[in-house]
């Protein structure tokens, strides 16, 4: 008996000091890496607590029509020019019109509201972020069956416009620049009654005006559907070679709020797929803006711009229309940036489950190779069906990161017999370009609880949404929530953003290229934008990340007509805003 009383004493004295060193190296941990423990991930989901309540309607009665699946996408804009990010959300109805929303599959939530949301950012001046739905009161409360959005300011009056594809016919809201928006669709010239799917302002004609590119996915009809079904026999969604294509179109502005269809005289119904998503950018950098479009299970196409009106599609010449394996893929979303810092633009596409999403990587003259592989993105990828995706940088490296929105679009079997079995978790990945190595490394277990939820994402628009010197995402999801996803991230790294004011050129300077010049460092290269991912529409400011050095000798802008201006005196950790022709000029080697 004494004897068991003695290991017992002993077995406690054990422990006690066991737990005396764990709690010596937890704690001599903490003083080494503080910020292992006090961040609680490096995104914090916050859309409820912001007021921005808002869930997607498919209008589903299981049938399953094609755009139930696809949908839909939003807008991150500064619609009322306050300095702060507001927020548009598209909405679903019913596709079958014998039916009511309460019959759908999924019925709407008890407080759901019909057609698309606008929701005013009371950030500015309130100091606080929230979120208030104005829709009506704007006269944005579009009722349709909606897919995505395009932002850009077409009339030049100041204030950022708003394009919204759907299934059906499409929209443009004119911004009365009094927080209220106007149809103006029929006299602007601009509707597509096809099937449309992404959206983008750019000035191709170099003339200072925002033209337009929309994308269109197949010839799909209610009265047409076709049955399809899984593997194992259940019905399911057919893919788009069930269907033909139908061609993309090209406006070009004519000035006093008119556009004209040069579709065919540009060349661009030369070639076409079912298009998904769209990004316009230099790639060969002659100065001036090509057109890269994402097509589902048909080759991608690269539109180069011959400076005269017309287009010559080179994807296949460019090495950017399949992938490695000389294989067409499932487009879906695409983003271009420069993630190497080589000064050019790359493209990043996601593709289907099984496919893995694919990086083109641009030798500067709008030639590509394949290294998504090389890059590490490959096998990560492989089992995610990607959709929105975003380049940005998330830590303030000075190396953009990589965001993508995931979510099947037909049966996943380890779902099988779920409600919707078609949820996945989004990716989140870092470029470990900082520190010298080549490559992505996916952090998405790591990021924190907002990057665990599995959903149907489709969106993925990025933005500084919070003013507070890191980009975060607002992420949209099929027949689910959205997702405000804040930046967290609490580095020590420093940044500067830039807003444009063209003069000559558009009002936000769409299209400009914008370079942070360093002492002793490479120098950083974006594009001001609101086009890329899928179906969405992102803060038109440029953001770059600086790293620990917050040396900057001077910001250059290449403007959308060509002209060049450098400006010597930039605010680090703040937002600069430049204006076409009060910089001086520079003469880029």
């Amino acid at each position: 008996m004494e004897m068991t009383r003695e290991n017992t004493k002993q077995s406690k004295m054990v422990a006690l000091g066991l737990l005396a060193v764990l709690l010596f190296l937890k704690c001599y941990s903490f003083f080494l890496f503080p910020s292992a423990y006090s961040q609680p991930g490096l995104f914090r989901e916050a859309a409820a607590e912001t007021g921005l309540h808002f869930h997607h309607f498919t209008g589903s009665t299981g049938e399953f029509f094609m755009p139930e699946i696809i949908g839909a996408g939003a807008a991150l804009f500064d619609y009322d020019n306050d300095g702060d990010l507001d927020v548009y959300l598209i909405q679903g109805t019913m596709l079958d019109e014998k039916k009511q929303p309460g019959e759908a599959k999924f019925p709407p939530h008890k407080d759901w509201k019909p057609g698309n949301r606008l929701f005013r950012n009371e950030l500015i001046p309130s100091g606080k972020l929230r979120f208030t739905d104005l829709t009506e009161k704007a006269g944005a409360d579009r009722i349709g069956y909606g897919m995505g959005a395009a932002t850009g300011d077409y009339d030049n009056d100041g204030d950022l416009d708003l394009y919204l594809t759907n299934f059906g016919s499409n929209v443009l809201y004119r911004n009365n620049g009094n927080g209220t928006f106007t149809d103006v669709t029929r006299e602007a010239g601009v509707d597509d009654q096809r099937w449309s799917s992404s959206a983008a302002f750019f000035d191709y004609d170099r003339d200072g005006d925002l033209d337009l590119f929309v994308c269109n996915y197949i010839d799909f009809t209610i009265k047409g559907n076709k049955r399809c079904f899984a593997p194992t026999g259940e019905p399911d969604y057919c893919s788009p070679a069930s269907y033909r294509p139908v061609p993309d179109r090209l406006f070009r502005n004519e000035g006093a709020g008119r556009f004209i269809d040069v579709t065919n005289g540009s060349g661009i119904s030369s070639a076409f797929g079912p298009g998904l998503g769209v990004t316009c950018a230099d790639f060969n950098q002659d100065g001036w803006i090509d057109v890269y479009i994402a097509n589902d299970g048909a080759a991608n196409l690269l539109w180069i711009n011959k400076g005269d009106g017309t287009f010559e599609e080179s994807g296949l010449i460019s090495g950017a229309a399949y992938g490695m394996d000389g294989v067409a893929r499932a487009g879906m979303g695409v983003s271009a940036g420069d993630f190497d810092n080589d000064g050019d633009e790359d493209i990043l596409v996601t593709n289907l489950t099984k496919e893995g999403s694919t990086l083109y990587r641009n030798n500067g003259k709008g030639q590509f190779d394949d290294a998504t592989i090389e890059f590490n993105l490959a096998q990560a990828s492989f089992l995610s069906t990607g959709f929105g995706v975003s380049w940005f940088d998330y830590d303030n490296d000075g190396w953009l990161d990589l965001f993508m929105a995931n979510g099947a679009v037909t049966l996943l079997p380890t779902l099988r017999g779920q409600p919707y079995p078609f949820h996945q978790r989004n990716q989140l990945f870092h470029n470990e370009g900082a520190g010298g190595k080549i490559g992505f490394r996916e952090v998405t277990s790591t990021a924190g609880p907002a990057l665990q939820l599995s959903e149907v994402s489709r969106g993925a628009a990025s933005g500084d949404i919070d003013n507070d010197g890191d980009v975060d995402i607002l992420v949209t999801n099929n027949n689910g929530p959205v997702r405000l996803l804040l930046n967290q991230a609490s580095t020590r790294a420093h940044w500067v953003q830039v807003k444009l004011m063209g003069v000559k050129d558009n009002s936000a300077g769409i299209g400009a290229r914008v370079v942070v010049i360093r002492k002793n460092a490479k120098p950083l290269w974006d594009r001001v934008h609101t086009d890329g991912s899928y179906l969405n529409a992102s803060d038109v400011r440029a953001h770059f990340g600086l790293g620990r050095d917050a040396t900057v000798e001077a910001i250059g802008v290449i403007w959308p007509n060509g002209a060049k201006e450098i400006w010597s005196s930039i605010k680090i950790d703040s937002l600069n805003t430049l204006r076409q022709g009060t910089g001086k000029s520079w003469l880029l080697n």
